[in-house]
Parts: structure tokens; sequence; C-alpha cells
């Protein structure tokens, strides 16, 4: 199993589908990554050679940031959104919806489960 940014990648998928799996790594990525590296698309993991395992995630930690860095410069500018105070900053303190969607009704994906209001009869 090869094991590109801390993330183990399945060995029976092709090359460009696999790398998908390392978080911040999409389409559009894992197939420049392949031509970066000189990888036919369909090309299965496990046909890797080690070397070009290594030259695979060389280039990834050179060129782009992927995982644990890509998560923690999200959440920092979330939390600088949040400091300031601006309209974006307290959606997100408040857990709703951030650019503009409704929530009189649907946003249950940010709002959470609804919760039935005591008392509140037609």
């Amino acid at each position: 199993m090869a094991r590109i940014a801390g993330v183990n990648i399945p060995t029976n998928k092709r090359v460009e589908i696999a790398l998908r799996y390392i978080h911040g790594i999409g389409a559009a990525k894992a197939a420049e990554i392949c031509e970066k590296v000189n990888i036919p698309a369909e090309r299965r993991v496990q046909d890797l050679s080690d070397a070009e395992v290594l030259q695979i995630r060389e280039t990834i930690d050179r060129d782009y940031m992927v995982e644990g860095d890509l998560r923690r410069e999200v959440a920092v500018n979330i939390k600088r959104l949040m400091d300031q105070a601006c309209y974006r900053g307290l959606r997100h303190r408040r857990g709703l919806p951030v650019r503009g969607q409704r929530t009189h009704t649907n946003a249950r994906t940010r709002k959470g489960p609804a919760k039935p209001i005591a008392g509140k009869k037609k």
C-alpha cells in the first residue's frame, strides 16, 4: 500500500483516482501531478515502482498544500473572520450558512437536525 502525504492510497485503483483520497487534491490536480511525473492515467497504483511513488510524494510536498497544512490554513482563515466580527465571521460563529443561502427552510446541513419548539401549534 502506497503512503503519500500521510494517507494510505488504495492500491487497486488508477493513480489519478487514488490521489484524490488526499485532502486538497481533486480531479484537476491529480491529472496535473500525473502529467508532471509522466505516469499514464490508466496506470494502477500497485504497478508503480518505488521510485515513481517517491517522485509523486516529492512533487506533492514541493508544489501543493495538502492534508494537515491545508486544514490548518482553512481553520486559521475562518478564525480570522470570526475575530474580525465581520458578517461572514458572525455566520461561522452562529453555525449558519455563510454564503447567502436562505435559512427559513433548508440549511439543515449547517443548523443540524430540527429541534421542535414546545407549545407551537397552528
